[in-house]
């Protein structure tokens, strides 16, 4: 099957309100899209999940850059092979697959079992200029995260593509597509990087689908004192039957007296930060227990503070988690089988817009009132 075009929402140059707000600027269009080349499959869409990255990448430059180029984005991607160029071998045309992050498998990091930290991590993320063409002629970038999957067709790298024919059916294949990164990366921070057990005291900053996910994750783990932190109630009401075991409203609550109260002065063992919120983060430091670990998560455009020697004396370690530190083609048949065991229930963080509806789904993230939202494709 040859395929040279596509739909897609193309990610233009943000705008900015009369307040100097900054807001993204995406168009549902036709593009022309290459042949897939070495090492490169065409997949077909039928669903993908937003994810917050997609729109920091949108409006915030990325190194390098002094403004965001017209880009393809979307990084959580699921749909069947239609076409393989040459040298793939891990999949067959037609295959389901679900997509993540792509990597080089040949650095020190890759080899050593950590594709989430590959070197060549940020030029896959930034992707390739001129990847895309638009029906003008524009040149638009293309395999973010090595797939650009908000496009009913995309050219993807292989390694971003996990074979998943045998695991999912056809609905299945939709529901699962945000396991690629958001799902992946908050549990995969309380299971791989915290390694978390039933003796830890968790606390959980912000509760988008990352964050849900970590909630689930340090149920799964067994985790005794599991605290969720949002300003939104519906949130927190939400994060306790998912296994959270205290919640704390920031817009009316503080949350270190909180944390220090719940933990009986004791504070968190682990405490996983979704929202790169500075305050929220030198708060977290102070509560944070002895030999305790933060991980980093959200994207903070600003500078952290912390004292050296504090880390020094308190054994502290602060953690940066890219993806849960997981290996796709592992971790992602492992979050397939906790969901159907019921030890990760995303499917009541998710809720499916058809993709020409994009812009509701974004004012939806928005507000808070849907935490994960999938555009499809069919």
């Amino acid at each position: 099957m040859t395929v040279q075009s596509a739909l897609a929402i193309v990610s233009h140059p943000f705008t900015t309100t009369s307040e100097g707000k900054k807001e993204t600027n995406w168009k549902l269009e036709p593009v022309t899209l290459p042949a897939p080349g070495p090492n490169e499959i065409v997949v077909e869409m039928i669903a993908t999940g937003i994810c917050h990255t997609d729109i920091a990448l949108s409006l915030y430059p990325i190194p390098g850059e002094t403004t965001p180029k017209s880009a393809v984005l979307g990084h959580e991607g699921s749909g069947y092979i239609r076409a393989l160029g040459e040298g793939v071998t891990s999949h067959n045309i037609g295959d389901k697959v679900l997509l993540s992050f792509k990597y080089c498998k040949a650095c020190e990091q890759c080899e050593e079992g950590h594709p989430a930290f590959c070197e060549n991590f940020l030029p896959n993320l930034q992707g390739t200029d001129g990847y895309f063409t638009s029906s003008s002629g524009e040149a638009i970038k293309g395999q973010i995260f090595g797939q650009s999957s908000f496009a009913s067709f995309s050219v993807v790298a292989e390694s971003s593509a996990v074979n998943v024919t045998q695991l999912l059916n056809d609905e299945e294949l939709k529901l699962c597509a945000p396991l690629g990164c958001g799902i992946q990366t908050g549990s995969g921070a309380i299971i791989n990087i915290a390694k978390a057990g039933p003796k830890d005291r968790v606390v959980i900053m912000g509760l988008g689908g990352v964050g849900m996910s970590a909630i689930m994750a340090a149920k799964y783990m067994g985790c005794k004192t599991i605290i969720g932190i949002d300003r939104l109630q519906s949130r927190i009401d939400l994060a306790l039957e998912l296994g959270a075991t205290h919640g704390i409203n920031t817009s009316k609550m503080d949350a270190e007296k909180e944390v220090m109260e719940i933990t009986s002065k004791k504070g968190a063992t682990i405490v996983a930060d979704t929202t790169g919120f500075e305050p929220l983060f030198d708060a977290a430091m102070r509560f944070l227990s002895r030999r305790g670990k933060m991980i980093i998560i959200g994207m903070c455009f600003g500078n952290y503070k912390f004292h050296a020697d504090r880390l020094m004396t308190s054994g502290q370690r602060i953690i940066g988690c890219v993806e849960g530190d997981s290996i796709p083609s592992e971790y992602i048949p492992r979050m397939i089988q906790m969901y159907r065991e019921g030890h990760l229930p995303f499917d009541r963080l998710v809720k499916e817009y058809p993709a020409a509806d994009f812009q509701k789904a974004l004012h939806a993230m928005e507000d808070g009132s849907v935490i994960k939202p999938i555009l499809t494709w069919k």
